[in-house]
């Protein structure tokens, strides 16, 4: 593909590279996207609610049991391991090409392959926090409850640090995420729908001309990208670094 040729030019050419992906980097792992036709938003469940409502600060208050019951069935994905869009990106970075990885996964992929500068827009699975008192928990002490777990110092809800619908994303990282993408001077975005916001939004604080789009199905940014390579993006990404 000619596109790939002059994308890898660009690549070697710039030290300052920043790339913002969602759900798509980690399909190739094993981990569901959201919203393709076979993505989870899109699956028969067995719940009265949908998808987006059981991830949402709503349904969590009101069923925090239910709630957790399907963020271990949907989201906490066992044996995933990081693919090549992963270890792309930190040869990247290891190089001094990449400076930051912007993510709306909350899987922890990029930080399992190596990646330092990962600002996760949605928070993450990793870490858990009582609504009560505050104190931080782990993953393994929430798996080791059948449902909600409870605080071991003052039985208070505790509650994984991601960001749910009909909340706010952290405002730090995303004045870090807008800073970065307002200075990059390459702009790679990938596995990524640009229909959430406002993270779909971070794009348009992009002031420069190589924005490389790299997804499997067409998005409302296609037209404005400077270089558009449709495809599995851990392929691409592999085959862009290769020789770098």
């Amino acid at each position: 593909m000619e596109n790939i040729s002059e994308v890898k030019k660009i690549i070697k050419e710039s030290n300052n590279i920043v790339f913002f992906g969602g759900a798509g980097v980690s399909t190739a792992s094993g981990v569901p996207d959201f919203r393709s036709a076979t993505g989870l938003y899109n699956r028969n469940n067995d719940s009265d609610y949908s998808p987006e409502y059981m991830l949402s600060h709503e349904f969590f208050t009101n069923h925090p049991d239910k709630f957790m019951d399907y963020v271990k069935e949907n989201l906490m994905i066992e044996g995933i391991r990081p693919n090549d869009c992963h270890k792309a990106l930190v040869k990247l970075e290891n190089i001094g090409k990449l400076k930051a990885v912007i993510t709306q996964n909350i899987d922890s992929l990029h930080q399992e392959a190596g990646s330092k500068n990962v600002i996760e827009l949605h928070g993450n699975l990793r870490d858990y926090y009582c609504l009560d008192c505050g104190k931080k928990f782990d993953l393994d002490y929430v798996k080791s409850f059948n449902r909600a777990a409870k605080c071991d110092v003052c039985r208070g809800l505790v509650r994984p640090d991601i960001v749910l619908y009909g909340e706010s994303l952290n405002s730090d990282n995303l004045s870090y995420a807008v800073k970065l993408i307002s200075e990059t001077d390459v702009l790679i975005v990938g596995g990524t729908s640009l229909v959430v916001y406002p993270a779909a939004g971070l794009i348009d604080f992009y002031r420069g001309n190589k924005l490389i789009v790299i997804n499997m199905d067409p998005t409302p940014k296609d037209k404005s990208a400077d270089f558009l390579l449709q495809g599995d993006i851990s392929k691409i990404m592999k085959e862009l670094v290769e020789g770098v």
